[in-house]
C-alpha cells in the first residue's frame, strides 16, 4: 500500500498534454466498442410514436430493417468527437486543477475538483460536443438502406446541409442543455473517480503507483453512473433540439425550457428520462474503458519519464 504524499514529497506533476493524449486514446477504444448502444439510445429518444418496445426490440428492428452496419451509423463523427472531447476534457481539467492546487502540498480540494470538472465539461460542450452530436444525431435518426434516399450521405455532407439550411448556428442546436449536461457530468465524474481511487485502491494521483487496468475500470465505471441519472432530462432535450431541421418544418421546440415543458405536458415526466437505461449501458462502461486505457498511458509516461511508477 502506498502512502499519501507528504509535504516533503509533493504529488508528481503530470503535464496537461499527457492527460489529453491519454484521453484521446481511451476515446478511440471506447467509441469502437460502444457505438451500437449510442445508436439505440438515440433512436429511443427520438421515438415519439412508440415504435420501439425497448432496447432489444429497437436493436433487432434496426438490424432487420437496415442491416448490422446500421448499429455503427455515425461512428466516424462519434469516434472523432470522443477523441477530441476526451483530449480537451482531460487537458483542460488538468490546467484548471493547477489553479486550485495547494502551493505547499500540491493537493487539490474537492471543491477545486468539482469546479475544474464543471469548467472542462462546459468547454468541451461548446467547442466539440454540440456540433459533433448534431451531425451524429441527424445521421442516426435516418432510417432506410438506400443511400440515394437518405438526406445526409455522410458526416461532412450532413454538416454542409445543416449549415446551408439552418445556418452555422444550426451546428450548435441544443447547446444549452449540452452545457448543463456535460458540466454536471464532468464535475461529478472527476471528483468521483479520484474518490474511488483513494477509497478502493489507496491510490493518490502522482504517488508513483499505476493501477491495474481492472482497478481503473472499476473506479471509472462507478464514477460514470451518477451523471446519466442526474442529467437525463438535459440529454433528452438535447437530442430533440439537435434532431430538428428548419427545412423539414419540424421546429417543435424553441429552446431548452420550452422543450422540457412541452415534453412533460405531452408525454409525461418519465419521458424526460427516456433512453436512461441505454445511457447507463453506455456511459459507465465507456468510462471504464476510457479510464482503463488512460490510466495505463499516464502510468507509462510516469514510469518512462518521471521514473517513479511501479507496476
Amino acid at each position: 500500500m502506498s502512502q499519501q504524499p507528504t509535504d516533503s514529497s509533493k504529488p508528481l506533476p503530470i503535464p496537461p498534454y499527457m492527460k489529453a493524449i491519454s484521453g484521446s486514446i481511451g476515446g478511440i477504444v471506447e467509441a469502437s466498442c460502444l457505438q451500437p448502444i449510442d445508436v439505440i439510445k438515440t433512436r429511443l429518444q427520438l421515438d415519439r410514436s412508440g415504435s420501439y418496445k425497448g432496447i432489444y426490440h429497437c436493436g433487432s428492428t434496426v438490424v432487420k430493417s437496415e442491416g448490422v452496419r446500421a448499429l455503427w451509423k455515425g461512428l466516424t463523427p462519434f469516434a472523432t468527437h470522443l477523441t477530441l472531447k476526451y483530449a480537451l476534457r482531460m487537458g483542460s481539467n488538468a490546467v484548471l486543477q493547477s489553479a486550485f492546487k495547494d502551493k505547499e502540498t500540491g493537493e487539490i480540494s474537492n471543491h477545486g475538483r468539482v469546479f475544474s470538472g464543471f469548467g472542462a465539461g462546459v468547454l468541451e460542450a461548446l467547442v466539440i460536443v454540440t456540433p459533433f452530436e448534431v451531425v451524429k444525431i441527424r445521421l442516426q435518426q435516418q432510417k432506410g438502406l438506400s443511400p440515394e434516399l437518405l438526406k445526409y450521405k455522410g458526416p461532412i455532407h450532413c454538416a454542409g446541409v445543416i449549415i446551408r439550411e439552418d445556418g452555422l448556428r444550426g451546428l450548435w442546436a441544443g447547446a444549452s442543455p449540452t452545457v448543463m449536461r456535460n458540466g454536471t457530468n464532468q464535475a461529478a465524474m472527476f471528483t468521483a473517480k479520484n474518490a474511488y481511487d483513494k477509497i478502493l485502491w489507496k491510490k493518490h494521483e502522482g504517488d508513483g503507483r499505476v493501477l491495474l487496468p481492472w482497478q481503473s475500470m472499476i473506479s471509472g465505471f462507478l464514477a460514470g453512473t451518477a451523471g446519466p441519472i442526474c442529467t437525463g432530462p438535459f440529454d433528452v432535450v438535447k437530442t430533440r433540439l439537435m434532431a430538428q431541421s428548419r427545412s423539414d418544418g419540424d421546429m417543435k421546440y424553441t429552446g431548452m425550457f420550452h422543450a422540457i415543458k412541452t415534453i412533460y405536458a405531452e408525454e409525461g415526466l418519465l419521458t424526460l428520462w427516456k433512453g436512461l437505461l441505454p445511457r447507463l449501458m453506455r456511459i459507465p462502461p465507456g468510462q471504464a474503458i476510457m479510464w482503463g486505457v488512460a490510466d495505463q498511458v499516464i502510468g507509462f509516461y510516469e514510469k518512462t519519464y518521471i521514473n517513479k511508477a511501479t507496476l
